[in-house]
């Protein structure tokens, strides 16, 4: 493949990720629970998302691909792994510290924009 055409299909994708987000954002917010964060920077990489839902903090990670199947799948275990090692970088600065509520969510949107929403996806 040209290296134009690697950049518009890396770029087209980085779009749709970007929409994706700003989606599964409206959402959360939608329901009440506002954004505090938005590809937030920790040790362990980038959370995409993290909502507040009164003192309790979501993390969420966005995935997406033609299915919710296809979405799921491109969550690994290494990256759950870093999103957690952020996340308690992030509660350390909250007022309760790791003793924070949390809980971390994976939003798959589909090819069409249907987002089905994982809660508590990291299991525990």
């Amino acid at each position: 493949m040209p290296a134009a055409a690697r950049r518009d299909t890396g770029r087209t994708a980085w779009l749709a990720g970007q929409a994706a987000e700003a989606q599964v954002e409206r959402l959360y917010e939608d329901s009440g629970r506002p954004i505090a964060a938005r590809r937030w920077r920790g040790p362990g990489g980038e959370i995409d998302l993290i909502a507040r839902d009164g003192a309790a903090l979501i993390f969420v990670e966005v995935k997406a691909s033609r299915s919710h199947a296809a979405a799921a799948e491109r969550l690994s275990r290494r990256q759950m792994d870093r999103i957690c090692a952020s996340a308690q970088a992030f509660v350390a600065a909250e007022p309760r510290g790791l003793d924070t509520e949390m809980r971390f969510d994976v939003a798959l949107v589909d090819g069409a924009g249907r987002v089905e929403i994982v809660e508590n996806a990291f299991g525990g």
